[in-house]
């Protein structure tokens, strides 16, 4: 599987595109050269943004520069969700933020979003509230909002860059993308054992090769990895009438007490405290 170019169709007289995609069941990687921000709300979900991976419980705010290559961010959900997403035409950032000096602060955050933004706290919620209030038969009404939108992301200091480096398609291009395939292949035998060598062996690659392409791919281990995606899943389970036990062995561990360090060690508190702390009262 190579990364696709997502071809975007506009309407004539508009300078971006406000749509709600479900592609949930499709592993979609992915780049365009329109500048992307979407606001995703599911119980948890998974964040793969240039070599980033990470996952998001609640909602995720995200700013995606031009053809920087990204997963859909409602990959593999199996819940109600809900997702805007608003791509820009690079001619707003050519044509108009550039040649406007009060917009200097926008042209600084959209020329560094080849790094990936993710947004938190009040900055995420008032801009998603502005997303959802957005009409798009009032074209005009719309684009301003969006300005506003960029000027609140601009200012606030409620972001978090998810890469180091630059990594716009150029970067990945030529590369025989196997990540499709390796994580479709975790997402269906994630509670199972999985081997090294297993999914190597599905990719083509031997362990060794294996264990480098993924981590010069994510910057983590494959290991790693999988721990990260079980943990993910077991906090949905949780979120459900089910044991810290159960949970365990549902999503692969075989042992209550290491799934229990590790559930902290990746998330910062126990399953106890985050079962406690999400429980409806």
């Amino acid at each position: 599987m190579k990364i696709q170019e997502e071809k975007i169709i506009f309407e004539e007289g508009v300078s971006f595109k406000l749509s709600f995609p479900s592609f949930k069941h499709h592993f979609y990687w992915h780049y365009h050269p329109e500048i992307e921000l979407v606001y995703v709300e599911a119980p948890h979900g998974i964040r793969h943004v240039g070599r980033h991976i990470s996952d998001f419980m609640g909602s995720d705010l995200l700013l995606i520069g031009s053809n920087v290559p990204h997963l859909n961010f409602d990959y593999g959900l199996k819940t109600d969700y809900y997702q805007a997403v608003i791509q820009i035409k690079t001619d707003v950032v050519d044509h108009v933020v550039k040649n406007v000096p009060e917009f200097k602060k926008i042209k600084d955050l959209l020329d560094r979003s080849y790094l990936g933004f993710s947004f938190k706290g009040d900055t995420k919620k008032y801009v998603s509230e502005r997303i959802k209030n957005m009409k798009s038969e009032d074209k005009l009404g719309s684009f301003l909002d969006l300005l506003k939108v960029l000027q609140i992301l601009a200012d606030s200091d409620e972001m978090e860059s998810l890469n180091r480096e630059d990594t716009r398609v150029k970067l990945f291009f030529h590369d025989k993308v196997r990540m499709g395939v390796i994580y479709d292949y975790v997402h269906a035998h994630y509670h199972t054992k999985l081997s090294v060598k297993d999914v190597a062996s599905i990719v083509h690659l031997t362990p060794a090769a294996f264990c480098r392409y993924f981590k010069k791919q994510t910057d983590i281990t494959f290991t790693h990895f999988v721990n990260k995606y079980r943990i993910s899943i077991a906090k949905t389970f949780l979120l459900q009438h089910l044991t810290i036990s159960e949970v365990c062995y549902k999503v692969g561990f075989e042992n209550v007490s290491y799934f229990s360090t590790l559930f902290k060690l990746i998330t910062g508190e126990t399953p106890t405290h985050f079962k406690n702390r999400i429980s409806l009262p």
